[in-house]
């Protein structure tokens, strides 16, 4: 009867996976099915500038509003990320053209024409979503060899120009949107997805018959007289006390499947290209890494374990002869363990949140999914943070464990979060959307010490609580004396060094990572990402084992702190290369901008610091282990 009851379970967990895996929609989330006539709801989101870098809500500017404003934004992500997603004035059915919909007038003053001539200085867009699919406006390309459409996300708030003839610089509107619904329909139910929702904004000066009311026909464009908006031939001017009627078209086209042409936006020959490039580096180092492991080591180990004569020993070169310091406690220990608890909290952040990507729950359907999904896998990774560091703290012969916790609950956090308020203060001051508010604040606040703080400290008691880690050799009571080193074994030059492959191996793929961040650009190869990872990952820990066993033979033992800063000196070329690409590809020229642009690139340096400095650790860690624990020490 248990055998037959496991069986029934089995069956039970099998069927309901299937279930969930054709119930669940990838990537993100499921469409909604739509009859004939249904309403589709349109929601206003943020409007963004790559110039500027700082979102402001839609109603910020005097557009067209709904009788009541109605906030829908759903996670922490999205407000991180400075989304106010609100219901919109427009009134769509599906599968039923309109055209020619008047939605408002506004009569412009001084202080509402110079908030918009300030938005069209500046380049901002507009962001709306219909279904959770973004606006994008297609751009026709005349190039060879590339997609004949790209798609922009967002309109312009408007644009500059001038009147031929005329050399006066005016500013003029964006008033009239011709929206365009794609739908996939279904030809037995007869129902119908949305796979696409593309504008064409046109500035037009609107004119109308007589005084103006709600029923007011435009001469402009009228459908019973087939005078459709095609062109801003007699553009609408941003001015004091000008009349700005703001309208809209809906049509709707027949197209495949959902965000295909999001999606078409990237050369995948040119990320294959990354990792081919990252693999030349990998196998470079993996080279090396044998030539050392099977052919030096092998015969260094066999040499020493030969030995038989006091001569004999007293003729050892290399690294053997630091047996006795090679262990030696470190100076500041504990910062290296709190270090090393970080970049395990890091590092298990990183490699879960790809796991995830790749699988489709965070696709860029699911708005603000990989932000919320990355604070919450950092809060509970806490747990091996503490672990980690408490058993390096043991190693080192530590017996305050709570201390070492504290620290590694609280620094890391603490300096990212004083940048993080600093930035935000600025963005406060710019009255922007990308403020945080209070709320989010708190929930933040209570993530690090409600949640973080202590699974810290949880994880640092069971790490402690298991037996420490004896080294393979004993440490001498007096410590050796370092010979002179030559010139390119001098450790800042080492460490220098040590960081230009694992940057060498991710650097084109960081490209489309600052691009998809910086310019509003859709990031959806999270296999690509994987890979580069991975390779990353290999990269640090080869080209640390290799600089460690150079170090070594030259009868330097201060490997601690080298190993953890040789491969974490790539962060330092990840702000030198963010830094090349704020000069060379982005247009910000204001300083709060620039400010914001480099104080998230210094958090996202620092984290890659701790990451990528652990993997180091870890490595050289396991290989002076491995070395030492094979040869025969009297």
């Amino acid at each position: 009867m248990a055998i037959e009851f496991r069986r029934s379970a089995i069956a039970f967990t099998l069927l309901l996976f299937i279930h969930v895996a054709h119930s669940f929609y990838l990537p993100g989330v499921a469409p909604q099915d739509f009859e004939k006539g249904d309403e589709l709801k349109v929601k206003v989101n943020k409007l963004t500038s790559i110039k500027t870098q700082l979102p402001y809500s839609y109603y910020s500017l005097p557009f067209c509003q709904p009788k009541k404003i109605v906030d829908s934004t759903e996670n922490l992500g999205e407000v991180l990320r400075g989304d106010r997603i609100e219901n919109a004035p427009y009134s769509f059915k599906m599968r039923e053209a309109k055209m020619c919909n008047v939605l408002c007038r506004v009569t412009l003053d001084a202080k509402t024409a110079k908030a918009f001539k300030e938005k069209i200085d500046d380049e901002y867009r507009v962001n709306m979503i219909l279904d959770n699919l973004p606006l994008v406006v297609p751009i026709e390309r005349g190039d060879q060899g590339s997609p004949p459409v790209v798609y922009q996300l967002g309109y312009h708030v408007g644009l500059k120009g001038q009147y031929e003839g005329s050399k006066e610089q005016k500013y003029f509107m964006h008033n009239h949107l011709a929206f365009t619904v794609r739908y996939h329909l279904d030809m037995q139910t007869d129902s119908a997805r949305i796979v696409g929702f593309e504008v064409k904004p046109y500035s037009v000066k609107h004119e109308y018959d007589g005084e103006w009311s709600e029923k007011a026909r435009l001469t402009t464009c009228d459908p019973h007289k087939k005078r459709l908006v095609v062109s801003s031939s007699t553009p609408q001017e941003v001015e004091p006390k000008k009349e700005i009627i703001f309208t809209y078209d809906e049509s709707e086209v027949k197209w495949a499947s959902r965000w295909d042409a999001y999606l078409l936006m990237s050369d995948n020959q040119i990320h294959w290209f990354s990792i081919v490039n990252s693999l030349m580096i990998v196998l470079f180092l993996s080279g090396m890494v044998a030539m050392i492991m099977l052919r030096t080591l092998y015969r260094d180990i066999s040499r020493y374990n030969e030995l038989e004569t006091q001569e004999e020993a007293q003729e050892e070169t290399g690294w053997k002869l630091v047996h006795g310091d090679v262990f030696r406690l470190p100076a500041n220990s504990d910062l290296l363990c709190v270090y090393v608890g970080t970049g395990v909290q890091c590092l298990g952040m990183v490699f879960v949140t790809m796991i995830f990507a790749m699988l489709g729950f965070l696709s860029p359907s699911n708005r603000g999914g990989l932000m919320t999904a990355m604070l919450l896998l950092w809060v509970f990774m806490g747990l091996f943070a503490g672990y980690a560091a408490s058993r390096l703290y043991k190693m080192f012969k530590g017996t305050e464990w709570k201390r070492i916790a504290f620290r590694t609950a609280f620094l890391f956090p603490a300096v990212v979060s004083s940048i993080f308020f600093v930035l935000n203060a600025l963005i406060w001051g710019q009255k922007s959307s990308g403020a945080v508010p209070f709320g989010t604040m708190f929930a933040l606040i209570f993530l690090w010490f409600g949640i973080s703080v202590p699974l810290v400290f949880v994880g640092a008691y069971l790490g402690f609580k298991k037996p420490p880690v004896d080294d393979p050799v004993k440490t001498n009571k007096i410590p050796r004396q370092i010979p002179e080193q030559a010139w390119y074994m001098n450790p800042i030059f080492s460490i220098l060094i040590g960081g230009i492959l694992p940057f060498g191996a991710v650097f084109i793929e960081l490209f489309f990572i600052l691009t998809s961040i910086w310019l509003n650009q859709f990031y959806y190869i999270f296999g690509f990402l994987f890979l580069v990872f991975v390779i990353l990952i290999v990269t640090c820990a080869e080209i640390t084992v290799v600089l460690c066993y150079f170090q070594l033979c030259s009868e330097d033992y201060l490997w601690w702190w080298r190993s953890y800063l040789t491969s974490g000196s790539s962060a330092l070329y990840l702000f030198l290369y963010a830094t090349f690409y704020f000069f060379t590809k982005l247009q910000i020229t204001k300083l709060v901008s620039a400010m914001l642009y480099f104080g998230y690139m210094l958090i996202a340096s620092y984290a890659f610091f701790v990451l990528t400095g652990t993997i180091g650790f870890y490595a050289c860690l396991w290989f002076t282990r491995l070395i030492y624990s094979s040869v025969k020490i009297d």
